[in-house]
């Protein structure tokens, strides 16, 4: 038992490598192909307009509930890497406060599941614009990536000019900045952490559902471009020069935008 306690006080080594776990158990069920009846890989292309790939016939049928949990744990996959600092920062803060080791890990685990619970919401209102987008054949109901030129560029060109809105700064500063963020929100008590975390993920989601919205073109469950998107949103959080590489790569889907309808 004193071997447990005293693992266990090295906390955020423990929350750390249970975010890993989370994480990659995420990432598994996406390579297993999450419910949608093929691995991810085969629905994966390098393209860099898939509207032009020849998709296979047919439909997966996947269930409402079956694409609605396939978009939750995409998110979780690609979204709690970023909002690992936050979680471990929050812990630290914790060990200041006068709240017992099993209050500490509460708190801390509530902060990732208000966290979550954001992205769910997201999740479900992804997933109810697949399924009516399916039938109009703009996207391959096989494949799912897009099968029109128009929405791709719509797509590109709306994530594009987000990059450079006033709503898409305000999110992304309240996502680069874990220490002002905590200090503006957090509260006291271990239900606190729950609200905490809807609030960084509601600002998340503000920062990045247009970037999501991306998988419409590419392909929901395309590894490249879940694993760019990923790659994306890591280095506009964390690093030095993210605000910057957003505009960057704002531009750059602009441009992507205009050739995906001349191509």
């Amino acid at each position: 038992m004193m071997d447990l306690q005293a693992l266990l006080r090295h906390e955020r080594a423990v929350i750390l490598c249970g975010i890993v776990a989370v994480v990659a158990l995420s990432w598994a069920y996406l390579w297993q192909g999450a419910g949608m009846g093929m691995t991810a890989l085969d629905m994966t292309t390098l393209s860099l307009f898939p509207h032009r790939q020849p998709g296979m016939e047919g439909s997966m049928e996947a269930s409402w509930w079956i694409v609605a949990a396939m978009w939750w744990v995409m998110m979780v996959a690609m979204m709690v890497p970023s909002a690992t600092p936050l979680v471990l920062l929050y812990a630290k803060v914790l060990e200041r406060q006068p709240v017992s080791l099993a209050g500490r890990y509460a708190a801390t685990s509530l902060l990732l599941v208000g966290y979550l619970a954001v992205w769910l919401a997201f999740a479900v209102a992804a997933a109810t614009l697949q399924k009516m987008l399916e039938p109009t054949g703009l996207i391959s109901t096989m494949m799912l990536w897009s099968r029109s030129a128009v929405l791709s560029a719509a797509v590109l060109a709306a994530a594009g000019l987000y990059q450079f809105s006033g709503p898409k700064r305000a999110c992304l500063t309240q996502c680069r900045s874990p220490v002002h963020f905590l200090t503006r929100y957090a509260r006291p008590g271990i239900g606190a952490g729950f609200m905490l975390g809807m609030r960084h993920g509601a600002f998340c989601v503000g920062c990045c559902w247009l970037l999501m919205a991306l998988l419409f073109v590419g392909g929901i469950m395309n590894l490249v471009w879940i694993a760019a998107l990923m790659l994306l949103v890591l280095v506009e959080k964390l690093m030095p020069a993210g605000a910057a590489f957003g505009k960057v790569s704002g531009a750059l889907l602009l441009v992507w935008a205009v050739a995906t309808l001349l191509v």
